[in-house]
């Protein structure tokens, strides 16, 4: 392929760096004495950066096969070429020279996009594996300190009366500074609601994390350090819970000592 008229049809291929290193060689040398395919090459780019954008975009299932389908019968046009740098047939209209370009970039672009998606999807995989992992490694620590606290040298234990007959039971480790609530026979939380636990100090109520609204019994590890409180409470709160109470304790304990 050593021709003026040869080289002139290798624009779209540079711009989708499809060419071998001797082709790109030939093309760049050519490309510098030639200001009509200068401007295509940057054009094309363009077009191909601008498409590619949407690649995160899962594509029709026949894409792929059609896109293979029209390369394979679509030929690329001799652009306008000046006289001083070629002697070539007279060059394309250029309505027609326009469309087949946008033609070839949206071809090139939806192959970069079949790779695209291919990357996103892989990478969304990463991602839901490492939640996955890091929920399980959360579980597991959790599961591990609310063991260690009810099975500490130093646990002291104190049993209550809740509402409607339910009891509530706090075992409660110095060492360790954590504490455990056991809860049985409570009412599930009216809809959209939730309980919400609270370390009492002195009066000042601090949150001690939630309890799972779909679980009438439970025992759940209390968030954060006893410190100095001395007893803690049991709130009905929005979903989510709320940064101090917001409603009358349906429960309150002294914490063991």
């Amino acid at each position: 392929m050593n021709s003026a008229a040869d080289l002139h049809t290798l624009t779209g291929a540079y711009a989708a760096d499809a060419l071998d290193d001797a082709e790109r060689a030939r093309f760049e040398e050519h490309l510098a004495l030639c200001p009509s395919c200068d401007q295509e090459v940057r054009e094309l780019t363009a077009t191909v950066a601008r498409l590619a954008l949407a690649s995160a975009v899962t594509p029709r299932p026949a894409l792929k096969d059609e896109v293979l389908r029209r390369i394979g019968t679509v030929r690329q046009d001799v652009p306008e070429v000046r006289r001083e740098t070629a002697a070539v047939p007279g060059p394309a209209p250029r309505r027609t020279r326009g469309v087949y370009r946008w033609a070839l970039a949206a071809c090139v672009a939806a192959a970069v996009g079949l790779g695209g998606t291919a990357v996103w999807q892989h990478q969304q995989a990463e991602d839901a594996r490492d939640q996955a992992r890091q929920a399980r490694e959360q579980s597991s620590r959790r599961s591990q300190e609310l063991a260690a606290v009810l099975a500490a040298p130093d646990a002291k234990t104190r049993t209550g009366g809740l509402t409607d007959g339910a009891r509530g039971t706090v075992v409660a480790s110095k060492s360790l500074d954590k504490a455990v609530f056991i809860a049985a026979g409570m009412a599930p939380p009216p809809k959209g609601k939730v309980y919400q636990l609270w370390f009492d100090d002195s009066g000042s109520m601090r949150s001690a994390g939630l309890m799972d609204p779909d679980r009438t019994a439970a025992t759940v590890l209390m968030r954060g350090g006893i410190g100095k409180a001395t007893g803690m409470g049991i709130t009905v709160e929005p979903a989510g819970g709320s940064d101090e109470p917001t409603s009358s304790p349906v429960a309150l304990m002294e914490l063991p000592t």
